[in-house]
């Protein structure tokens, strides 16, 4: 079934639909991961995104039942080069195309995702319109235009949680009752409280924190920091997310109520709503960073790490004006910021995923940071 792809520039693709009829509008970015797509689809940092994957043959080890990242597919669509309908995987459970069907996700194939990467790093990430139905260049073009833009959207309230939730046997569990009638599990001593401050929190980021002995609940966004301190949490974790960190202002005013209460360490979104509380600003990238093999440099050790990114905004690291904010790594790639100390308050953040799925493990390292700095801070 012909599909076609239009930017909002006027530029067109043609493919073929391997889930059948459909058609929707979202910005398209392209992802240099080799594997990793189930990942990548759950992934919540991408929604309102069709994902072009730069690795021509997608779908090869199927789907599983392990490596979902949250309750449900994000991205508007899946762009690739060539769809392999036949998986084979010891833990497949079924293809990448009934796994996109049965979501109502388009899945497109036949595409020249080379020259899709190419104009994307040319031009910009940007709008654009697909479909099996509308085969109008015109009408699709138009479409595009008229489609949301990213910036200044907050697609966050889209992807948090709806109440608490508490992390138990590796998902999310619906918690009844106000944060005043929240009581934490008996833990063990050297258990640690956290609270997630769910912007698209991937499960994976979770899973780190309950290996290294934390008891994990995650709030909605919008959660003011008077109910996160009735939690008292001995860390707030500030998640992933997607959209434009600009638009989320009340989860930065929540943010700097908490700066210098507990321990806070961000992640991706999180880091830069980090950085807006601290007084930073932050701007959107050309076409952004999203793959698994994103060199990242240490500014104290000189340590180089192979990271796994998805974002489309940056801090701007000249907008951190207070001196006591330390710039502790830069991406080698551009030479932005990709990690921030607070040098006397118990606050630090890092642009990357050191979560990875998919991805490298090199920056694991930074969840065993924030339960060492619980540690040191923790209240008797």
């Amino acid at each position: 079934m012909k599909a076609l792809l239009a930017f909002e520039d006027g530029t067109l693709f043609e493919g073929r639909s391997f889930t059948g009829p459909f058609e929707t509008v979202g910005e398209v970015v392209f992802n240099t991961s080799m594997s990793g797509y189930q990942e990548i689809l759950t992934d919540p940092s991408y929604c309102g995104q069709m994902v072009t994957m730069t690795y021509p043959l997608i779908g090869s080890y199927g789907i599983n039942d392990q490596d979902i990242e949250s309750d449900r597919i994000h991205v508007r669509a899946l762009l690739v080069r060539e769809y392999q309908q036949f998986p084979s995987n010891w833990r497949s459970r079924k293809s990448l195309g009934d796994y996109l069907k049965s979501n109502g996700i388009p899945g497109i194939e036949g595409l020249d995702t080379r020259a899709v990467t190419r104009h994307i790093r040319l031009e910009g990430a940007m709008k654009a319109a697909l479909s099996t139905e509308d085969l109008d260049p015109d009408s699709l073009v138009d479409k595009a235009r008229q489609s949301p833009d990213m910036r200044g959207r907050d697609l966050v309230r889209e992807v948090t949680c709806p109440g608490l939730m508490l992390w138990k046997n590796g998902r999310p569990v619906p918690l009844e009752g106000s944060p005043d009638q929240f009581c934490w599990p008996e833990t063990p001593p050297g258990l640690y409280r956290v609270v997630t401050m769910d912007f698209g929190v991937k499960y994976n980021i979770l899973r780190s924190l309950e290996q290294r002995g934390c008891a994990i609940v995650q709030v909605p966004a919008d959660m003011d920091g008077a109910a996160i301190d009735r939690l008292a949490p001995d860390g707030l974790f500030l998640s992933n997310g997607p959209g434009d960190p600009a638009a989320v202002t009340y989860a930065v005013e929540t943010i700097r109520q908490q700066i210098g209460r507990r321990p806070i360490f961000g992640i991706c979104l999180g880091h830069q709503l980090a950085a807006l509380a601290l007084g930073g600003k932050t701007f959107k990238l050309k076409f952004g960073h999203r793959g698994a093999n994103q060199p990242v440099k240490d500014l104290r050790t000189g340590k180089v790490e192979i990271t796994s990114q998805n974002h489309g905004f940056c801090v701007d690291m000249d907008s951190l004006k207070d001196p006591d904010i330390e710039l502790s790594h830069i991406n080698l790639n551009d030479n932005t910021l990709e990690g921030m100390i607070h040098k006397k308050i118990p606050l630090f953040s890092v642009q990357y995923h050191p979560e990875a799925s998919p991805g490298p493990h090199d920056a694991g390292y930074l969840f065993d940071g924030f339960v060492e700095m619980m540690r040191q801070h923790r209240r008797p």
